[in-house]
């Protein structure tokens, strides 16, 4: 019989983060639409295709971009945003570690913003 591990606390903080910003519709629908666009967005279109304020989309934006899913750089006045690649194929990982199917060392999964 296999015997019960407690998942790190610092590990399920991040998970627990990275769950909490996908907990919106909206901040799915916003990621889904940065993902398929290949290239980085500007607020305005994502505003324009998701059909909510640019104050909502910029407050998901936030909480996307501090869960580290999504990236963030200037352009002129405007600011684009972009998937962090190496986040996002963290993530089924870290759904996996929290469901108990795979031994994967956080450190493996654990996301970091490309430098």
């Amino acid at each position: 019989m296999k015997e019960a591990v407690v998942l790190d606390r610092a590990a399920a903080e991040t998970y627990a983060g990275w769950f909490r910003a996908l907990a919106d519709p909206t901040r799915v629908q916003i990621l889904h639409l940065i993902a398929s666009a290949g290239r980085p967005l500007p607020v305005g279109e994502i505003v324009e295709q998701v059909s909510v304020s640019q104050s909502t989309v910029s407050a998901h934006l936030k909480i996307l971009t501090e869960a580290r899913f999504v990236l963030v750089r200037p352009h002129g006045t405007a600011r684009l945003y972009q998937i962090n690649e190496r986040c996002l194929s963290c993530f089924p990982s870290a759904a996996d570690v929290v469901m108990g199917r795979t031994a994967v060392p956080f450190a493996d999964v654990a996301c970091e913003v490309p430098r």
